[in-house]
């Protein structure tokens, strides 16, 4: 009797994990598209190659070569992950923090490079959306562990 009732509570903990994580990686997902999204409209646009090499990378898949924050990785299960660069742009990152005015070596000795304005994007974009993807990741999770305890 005592086993039945643990075999039962057992499936239904293994029920509630699995409506519980699928909810997740939808919440999870469906952020990612939105921060990228944003993280889009925020881009400096000169020829929009950086704007258009922003994209996120699913579970499994691996990032594009050159591309920022972390460079070239696999996503883990459940894991989202948003880049900007690509074997095109390899400048994300002298864009969204800018660079300091130096001495020029290499072709143009001597000479002085101004250096450039940061233009931030990136990491804006991702502040401003965090707090509402966690907040729905925990919502989907919450409803899944109550829909999951119901059924």
């Amino acid at each position: 009797m005592a086993q039945a009732t643990s075999d039962r509570l057992g499936g239904k903990f293994k029920k509630i994990r699995t409506k519980a994580k699928a909810a997740a990686v939808a919440a999870l997902r469906q952020g990612a598209y939105e921060i990228a999204e944003l993280q889009y409209s925020l881009a400096p646009v000169d020829d929009g190659d950086l704007r258009n090499s922003i994209e996120v990378t699913s579970p499994g898949e691996m990032t594009p070569p050159y591309s920022q924050p972390g460079g070239r990785q696999i996503a883990r299960e459940g894991q989202f992950l948003i880049t900007a660069g690509n074997t095109k742009v390899r400048y994300a990152h002298l864009v969204e923090y800018g660079t300091a005015p130096h001495v020029n070596a290499g072709q143009f000795p001597g000479t002085l490079n101004p250096g450039t304005k940061a233009q931030p994007f990136f990491w804006p974009g991702y502040r401003a959306l965090r707090k509402r993807v966690k907040s729905r990741v925990t919502r989907a999770i919450n409803k899944a562990v109550k829909d999951g305890a119901g059924g």
